[in-house]
């Protein structure tokens, strides 16, 4: 059993940031870890939500998901993001739950755990990686150190990603996309728990 405890936080609008949360904490359970899975808050007007069925049945899905809370980050000492991309950037939804952590950043509560991020775009260069940057930057003023999976396995040259997190386009998740999103969890993990011995 590993020393990491990793909190798996998305935002997803038609499910595909919520199928890479729940592979990614098979991924992490598989690495040792201890897991919580979490959604973040939904904040578009219910009527623009219920006016898209895809948009509406994701909501409705993830409303088994628990709703980030602050006890969920004091608790863990590792987390994951997956976030949609909107205009080159995160949704507004992931930014406005950043957002909302000053009161971990005043405490330092952040400082020294590890982050790790995913990001989907409707195009392969629809932004996702802005989104994933824009993670990292945020998450070094809480004092967090960013995990990038980087092009330490092969398989980061099967799956048409990148060198700073898990990237895919709507749709399902392959073998090697799977692969690819194991590998930076289980490095993540790896990572986490040679800080925390």
């Amino acid at each position: 059993m590993s020393n990491t405890n990793l909190l798996i936080v998305f935002y997803s609008t038609y499910g595909t940031n919520h199928a890479i949360a729940a592979e990614a904490a098979k991924a992490a359970e598989e690495a040792g870890a201890s897991v919580r899975l979490r959604r973040i808050v939904e904040t578009a007007p219910v009527e623009v939500v219920n006016s898209q069925d895809g948009w509406k049945a994701q909501a409705e899905k993830a409303a088994a998901v628990e709703l980030v809370s602050e006890e969920d980050l004091e608790w863990c000492n590792a987390l994951f993001v997956s976030s949609p991309t909107r205009y080159g950037g995160m949704a507004s939804q992931t930014r406005a739950w950043l957002d909302t952590l000053g009161g971990l950043w005043m405490r330092g509560a952040l400082a020294g755990k590890t982050i790790s991020a995913a990001a989907t775009a409707q195009n392969k260069n629809g932004g996702a990686e802005g989104a994933i940057q824009q993670t990292y930057v945020s998450s070094m003023h809480f004092g967090m150190i960013p995990v990038a999976p980087g092009y330490g396995d092969p398989v980061k040259f099967e799956d048409g990603g990148n060198p700073y997190g898990f990237v895919m386009q709507p749709g399902e998740l392959t073998e090697t996309l799977k692969k690819s999103l194991h590998y930076q969890i289980k490095r993540q993990v790896e990572i986490t728990s040679k800080l925390a011995a």
